[in-house]
């Protein structure tokens, strides 16, 4: 992973062992920026080991978290950067982003001319313990949203339409704590999930918003699952004389 580092955000690059591109973004230099990146990694990596930083500073809030989280941190000097930027752009001109994605390469191939960041102090230990339970949280987190999402395309694709990516959002957990079921959820009315939205914390856009919910969950086809539930409780046809009198 590459992270082109600046005072109030840094761009964000995670590169698979061959080269490829798995993702790519910009976080803020804030502990949520910490837990985005996190995130990012979690969806690619089973073990905080396997993931290896390039990042063109030794020292801050992020350097120590990804430290503290068992991560290997490479500090690379910005002139090797300029160097390895001929790689990727013919131009060599710096961007943020594309430096990440240097940044990333860099460490995929050549970390061993560069230097491992440690976190030894006492301080450094202190952080390590908080930073090493705020990432598995996430990672954790970020397993079970995937176990949900593949649950909810059989299942309950009509959630997926009306959630996407925002599983973990307090409208996702509003909406389908008061709609567990599809059928539950198409029977669901937009003043029922207006409600529910504001139960979970919404404040802006709440009626346009518990439309666009309402539409997608009416709009969307029953999942395997609940089309084969229907089928086992939905009566069979009756045979001829069946709890007829007889004569």
């Amino acid at each position: 992973m590459g992270v082109d580092w600046s005072e109030n955000h840094h761009d964000v690059c995670v590169m698979g062992p061959q080269g490829e591109v798995l993702g790519k973004g910009r976080v803020k230099d804030r502990v949520e920026g910490v837990a985005r990146l996190h995130e990012m990694v979690a969806i690619h990596a089973e073990d905080p080991s396997e993931v290896v930083v390039g990042i063109e500073t030794d020292r801050g809030l992020l350097v120590g978290a990804l430290v503290a989280a068992g991560y290997a941190v490479y500090a690379v000097n910005p002139l090797s950067v300029d160097r390895y930027r001929d790689r990727h752009r013919v131009s060599g001109a710096k961007s943020d982003p594309g430096d990440a994605r240097v940044l990333a390469d860099l460490v995929r191939t050549d970390r061993h001319l560069h230097r491992l960041v440690a976190g030894d102090t006492e301080l450094a230990e202190g952080v390590k313990v908080l930073a090493r339970a705020h990432q598995s949280l996430i990672w954790s987190r970020q397993r079970h949203l995937n176990q949900l999402r593949n649950a909810l395309r059989e299942f309950y694709p009509g959630a997926l339409e009306a959630f996407g990516t925002d599983l973990g959002s307090a409208d996702a957990l509003a909406v389908l704590g008061a709609a567990p079921t599809p059928t539950v959820g198409r029977a669901l009315s937009v003043r029922r999930i207006a409600g529910a939205l504001k139960r979970g914390g919404r404040e802006r856009r709440l009626a346009e918003r518990a439309e666009e919910i309402h539409a997608a969950l009416r709009s969307s086809p029953p999942g395997r699952r609940d089309s084969a539930q229907s089928s086992r409780t939905r009566p069979g046809p009756r045979r001829p004389g069946a709890g007829g009198v007889r004569g």
